[in-house]
C-alpha cells in the first residue's frame, strides 16, 4: 500500500510541478507590472493577483484551502501576522490569503530562482540570516511596511518545524517588532500543510484539504517585554493547535 501511495505522490508531484511552471508563466507579466504602482496600492494588486493564482492552483492540485477568522481583521487595522511552519506549500497560502496589502520576512536563497525569484521578493522582505547587517536592515524594512499600513506576516519559528512538536520555540523578532511599533500580533495556524508535503518525502505531493486559522490579535500591553509577549503568543498558537489538528 505504502509503495503504491509513494507512486501516486511522485505522479501528483509531476502534476503539481508542471502546473506550477505553466501558471507562473501565466501571471508572472501581470505580477512584474504591479511594481509600477505605488505602495501600498502595488502590492494589494500583487496579492489579490497572486490569490487568484494560487486558487486555481492548489484547486487543480488537489489542495483546495479554507480559510477561518478573516472577520478578525479590523479595517484600518494592520497586523504582524504569526504563523507556523511546516512546509514549503506554507509560503503559497500565506501571502495571498492574509486579506489586505502584505509582505513576508523571507530568506534570501530563494529569491535567486530564476523567475520565481521575482515573485518572491515582490511579496517579500528579504533577509540573509548568516549576515548581522541584513538582519538588522530587514527589521528596519519590517517597520517601514508596516508604516505604509501593510501587514507584516513572519514564521517565528525561523525554519519548517521538522520536529515532532506541534511548534519549535520562536524567535523574538517578531514580537520586538509589535513591542517598538504598538502594532497588535494576528496569531495564525496552518493545518495539513505537511500531509500536502511531507518533509520526510522527496518530489512527493498528496491531494489534502488545508486550512488556515486567524486567531483574535492580540495587542502589546505597557511596560511588556518582547518575551514575555513571546512567550504569551506561543502558548496561545501552540493550545489552539493542540485542541484543532484531529477536527481539521
Amino acid at each position: 500500500m505504502n509503495s503504491i501511495k509513494n507512486i501516486l505522490g511522485r505522479i501528483f508531484a509531476t502534476w503539481f510541478a508542471v502546473l506550477f511552471v505553466t501558471t507562473l508563466l501565466i501571471f508572472i507579466i501581470p505580477i512584474c507590472i504591479t511594481m509600477l504602482f505605488p505602495e501600498p496600492r502595488g502590492t494589494e494588486i500583487f496579492r489579490r493577483i497572486s490569490k487568484l493564482w494560487m486558487d486555481i492552483f492548489l484547486f487543480l492540485t488537489g489542495c483546495p484551502i479554507k480559510i477561518l477568522g478573516k472577520n478578525k481583521f479590523v479595517k484600518g487595522q494592520n497586523y504582524i501576522v504569526t504563523t507556523n511552519h511546516n512546509s514549503m506549500m506554507d509560503i503559497m497560502i500565506t501571502t495571498p490569503q492574509i486579506p489586505g496589502p502584505n509582505k513576508t520576512i523571507a530568506k534570501i536563497e530563494l529569491s535567486r530562482i530564476p523567475i520565481f525569484g521575482l515573485i518572491y521578493k515582490r511579496g517579500s522582505v528579504l533577509v540573509d540570516r548568516k549576515n548581522e547587517a541584513s538582519r538588522k536592515e530587514s527589521f528596519n524594512k519590517m517597520k517601514e511596511v508596516l508604516q505604509l499600513g501593510m501587514h507584516m506576516c513572519i514564521y517565528p519559528e525561523g525554519t519548517r518545524n521538522k520536529t515532532s512538536e506541534p511548534l519549535k520555540s520562536f524567535h523574538e523578532g517578531a514580537f520586538k517588532l509589535a513591542v517598538d511599533t504598538g502594532v497588535p500580533i494576528m496569531p495564525a495556524l496552518l493545518f495539513n500543510t505537511k500531509k500536502a508535503m511531507p518533509q520526510n518525502k522527496t518530489f512527493f505531493i498528496w491531494p489534502t484539504k488545508m486550512e488556515i486559522h486567524f486567531l483574535t490579535p492580540v495587542f502589546p500591553t505597557p511596560g511588556e517585554t518582547s518575551t514575555q509577549l513571546k512567550d504569551k503568543i506561543f502558548q496561545l498558537m501552540s493550545d489552539y493547535y493542540a485542541a484543532h489538528e484531529n477536527r481539521v
